[in-house]
């Protein structure tokens, strides 16, 4: 009679476990387990809102569902993202476009693989020091101003592209004060010295909400509509040697948009987590409209900003194509439509790559 009960309480605890999914047969990376034993995986970020993609690929498990155990660490600045990949402290960075085309043409081994964030930045002032009439956009508010960026950084690139444009030079009509790093140049805003500050998701909102006055924002521009900002950045040799580990995080990545595409409450949760800010700020940076975070390698943009540094003067001219791959993201991507054909985000994805690669 024991026996009978033993052999009849592992039949029904069986059933119950396959009842929960437990005997779930539709293993393996694209369809959403992950394997046994997770390789660790080291990824550099910004203080940014819009690097969202790989707060929420940790926060809800999509970097584990592709073998990855992911620890996420935030950085002050390009140079130290790209010292940490050099370095093999980081497997993988966001690094800004700007920074990253520059340390290509001197001669960092940096490829880029993918997308992190598109446009998102742009400058405040100090309200008292905005006339009366002014209208958002207006560069020449800036006459005669103090004004903090970062050096080597998109903001800066866009800066002295539309002080030129509006025939304003640096030194003689505006002063620009540098810093090493956005938050810096952010909290030199409170003395009287700086006048206005360039800022990236989410130093807008933040100002706004500390009673500054936003200059303009770069998506609103147009000379910088579709301006790639942040790249995935990996040390060109760990991805020649280790290309499947890149495509893993690349599915996370992807997997992360089209959560934050569908799941907006839930969005807004991971990146505060990373970024504590009041939600209602976080939510405008991540879904205001004035910046988007997309794992699409966008090339096009990208060597076009690089032709664009280079003819400006900012950089050197070199071969970028060695140092641009986007066979990473075609095949994470092909391989999650694979899975799911009819997934509207992917499919949407997709007709961008095509487009724009």
């Amino acid at each position: 009679m024991k026996r009978i009960f033993v052999t009849l309480f592992l039949f029904c605890a069986a059933v119950s476990l396959l009842m929960a999914g437990g005997g779930r047969q539709d293993s393996g990376p694209a369809q959403g387990t992950a394997p046994a034993a997770l390789k660790p995986f080291n990824l550099g970020h910004l203080n940014s809102t819009a690097h969202l993609l790989a707060f929420v690929a940790r926060e809800e498990g999509f970097f584990a569902e592709e073998g990855l155990d992911a620890t996420l660490t935030q950085f002050t600045s390009a140079a130290e993202l790209a010292a940490g990949l050099e370095s093999g402290k980081l497997d993988l960075a966001f690094i800004g476009s700007v920074p990253v085309l520059t340390f290509q043409s001197t001669g960092h081994d940096l490829t880029i693989f993918g997308g992190a964030m598109t446009n998102g930045h742009g400058y405040v002032i100090k309200t008292e020091l905005v006339p009366p009439g002014f209208k958002e956009g207006d560069i020449t508010v800036l006459r005669g101003r103090n004004v903090a960026t970062v050096k080597n950084s998109v903001q800066e690139y866009e800066l002295l592209v539309l002080l030129k444009n509006a025939g304003l030079a640096p030194e003689k009509d505006v002063n620009v004060v540098y810093f090493s790093s956005q938050t810096e140049a952010y909290n030199a805003l409170q003395n009287k010295e700086i006048d206005a500050v360039s800022v990236y998701s989410p130093y807008a909102s933040r100002a706004r909400s500390e009673g500054y006055t936003v200059v303009y924002y770069c998506n609103e521009k147009d000379e910088f509509q579709n301006q790639p900002c942040c790249r995935q950045v990996v040390y060109t040799p760990n991805l020649k040697a280790n290309p499947a580990l890149f495509e893993a995080a690349e599915r996370a990545f992807i997997k992360a948009y089209k959560f934050s595409q569908e799941n907006r409450a839930k969005t807004i949760d991971d990146v505060n987590k990373y970024i504590p800010l009041a939600r209602e700020l976080v939510e405008y940076e991540v879904y205001g409209g004035h910046s988007l975070s997309s794992p699409d390698p966008d090339k096009k943009a990208t060597v076009a900003l690089k032709k664009d540094l280079v003819a400006f003067g900012y950089t050197k001219d070199y071969d970028i194509e060695p140092l641009y791959n986007t066979a990473i993201y075609k095949a994470a991507l092909d391989s999650l439509l694979k899975a799911s054909p009819n997934d509207a985000v992917y499919k949407g994805l997709l007709d961008h790559f095509n487009r724009y690669e």
